[in-house]
């Protein structure tokens, strides 16, 4: 029986639908135009992807505190426009004839920095919204959406580049923020905001105190620890893939969107069996068997080649990993919301996603110096091998078993806001 987690939530379920779609129909382009309009280099690609998450992870240290001080919808609100007005840029200097990498470098910019204060707000927000015992349902319906989204997304993506050119996909996500902010304007539900301590101390400190509590917390400790790593070294490759597959192999749009599309599917499956695994087996059995398995799987990769038989190991080894990942992120979601404190909510995610962008950041540029001194594949082969020490650092039993942390809510706690 399907569970209700009531209106407002389905129409913030929908609400991230539509950009996750508009997401995944856009995979690839900003390296695909890189690639076959501005004829940039395995570098260039990797520094694009690099940059962008970079400086937004920079600017992200800040906007911890102030979400965490705003209602969260008109956070969501403002940043879902701010894409759309970056992105809706790209296709408009295309038509124009005035693209360059210069620009690519600077929307990425914008674009990762509005991500990571949405999804710091919509954190913030879900657990709010939603009752402590039904996040892992709700994790796993936007796992599953998200999941939905990328095998649907790149194949689509890649017949709409062949049939109307490069951009038209860059385009199609530009829209889906504007529909996403439709959809948040139209929930109804209360909203919070963390009122201002004054005895907080000074801004540094308050910039800090996401990373002092995830620090603090084993289990946060270690899931922070884990998910960088692996979340960055598998990044590290997606340009390399690019490169490899449209450049050296030269394989068409649409292969390179089947190629990720059709492993999605894995993701869908996995995350709607994410919850009733862990009823059977316990979270700690399934996110350490999940994570041990999702870090072997990568290491398929260094066995692409071209043709048939590249695409299909291609689709294989990502569907592998893709359906450990669609049971794994649920488990690893809700588990970071339940030790995260309401008011730190989005102090904690903002704090987290800077982070990880500017660890994967930093992977991507090495990775893509390790790709030009040697070979994309390479290089790809050595963050297989890298990968398969991660799940040393995932969360024991004991750890996941010991009581959750508390804090004392006054004086920050949340305070409702008036729909």
């Amino acid at each position: 029986m399907r569970e209700r987690l009531g209106r407002d939530f389905g129409r913030l379920w929908a609400a991230y639908a539509v950009s996750t779609y508009g997401t995944w129909i856009a995979f690839g382009a900003f390296p695909l135009i890189a690639v076959r309009v501005l004829d940039a280099s395995a570098f260039a690609v990797s520094l694009l992807e690099a940059a962008g998450l970079a400086v937004a992870a920079v600017v992200a240290f800040t906007l911890g505190p102030w979400v965490e001080h705003r209602a969260k919808r008109p956070v969501m609100i403002a940043m879902d426009l701010v894409r759309f007005a970056a992105t809706a840029s790209v296709p408009a200097a295309y038509l124009l004839g005035v693209l360059s990498y210069a620009q690519l470098l600077v929307v990425s910019v914008v674009s990762g920095t509005a991500s990571i204060a949405f999804t710091a707000a919509s954190g913030a927000y879900l657990k709010h919204l939603v009752p402590r015992d039904r996040l892992l349902v709700a994790n796993g319906r936007f796992e599953g959406t998200s999941w939905v989204a990328t095998a649907a997304g790149p194949p689509l993506g890649g017949a709409l580049i062949g049939l109307l050119g490069p951009v038209v996909t860059v385009m199609a996500d530009a829209v889906s923020y504007l529909l996403s902010a439709l959809g948040v304007l139209r929930v109804r539900g209360g909203d919070v905001a963390a009122p201002r301590d004054p005895a907080a101390g000074p801004r540094g400190a308050r910039l800090l105190g996401g990373w002092r509590f995830i620090v603090a917390d084993p289990v946060l400790r270690r899931l922070f620890l884990n998910s960088i790593l692996v979340g960055g070294l598998i990044m590290a490759t997606s340009p390399l893939l690019a490169v490899l597959l449209l450049g050296q192999y030269h394989f068409p749009a649409w292969q390179y969107g089947l190629a990720f599309g059709v492993p999605a599917l894995g993701g869908f499956v996995g995350a709607r069996l994410s919850g009733r695994l862990v009823e059977r087996y316990g979270r700690h059995r399934v996110m350490a068997v999940t994570g041990w398995l999702r870090s072997v799987f990568p290491l398929g990769l260094a066995f692409v080649g071209p043709g048939v038989g590249g695409l299909l190991t291609v689709i294989v080894v990502e569907g592998l990993l893709i359906t450990c990942m669609g049971i794994f992120n649920p488990i690893y979601a809700t588990e970071r919301l339940r030790r995260t404190p309401v008011h730190r909510t989005a102090r904690i995610l903002s704090t987290w996603s800077a982070a990880t962008k500017l660890l994967h950041a930093a992977l991507m540029v090495i990775w893509g110096v390790l790709a030009t001194l040697t070979s994309p594949l390479a290089a790809i082969t050595v963050s297989g091998v890298l990968l398969l020490g991660t799940p040393l650092l995932l969360p024991t039993r004991a750890q996941l078993s010991a009581p959750e942390p508390t804090e004392p809510v006054a004086p920050e706690a949340d305070v409702p806001v008036a729909p």
